[in-house]
């Protein structure tokens, strides 16, 4: 079950610094499709930074709890705007995604 567990953990991590990285970056899909809904590139990139430091924080044991609340917080917002824009495969992705940062908060939250 341990080595289940540092799966989730490394794949949760994976997809937050990377998500975080291309808000950062201010790659193409992500700008088009947040400044749809109001986002500037200062709020995206600022967007980003919370995710990718979210990431950083559920990699140290002490900070996972609040890491992986910053991250599903963030993808929270993703997963509204993905079902506005009728993106059920990513949407579906994202829920499990924030399940699974459900499960790791509850998990942090019991040591």
């Amino acid at each position: 079950m341990k080595i289940a567990y540092i799966a989730v953990l490394a794949i949760l991590v994976f997809l937050a610094c990377s998500s975080g990285a291309t808000k950062i970056m201010l790659m193409a899909q992500d700008t088009d499709f947040f400044s749809k809904y109001g986002f500037s590139n200062a709020m995206l990139m600022a967007f980003g930074a919370v995710q990718f430091i979210g990431g950083v924080m559920i990699v140290i044991a002490p900070t996972r709890f609040w890491g992986a609340a910053l991250v599903a917080v963030t993808f929270a917002i993703s997963l509204v705007l993905l079902v506005i824009e009728g993106s059920i495969g990513f949407a579906i992705v994202t829920c499990v995604t924030l399940v699974l940062l459900g499960l790791v908060m509850q998990q942090s939250r019991a040591r």
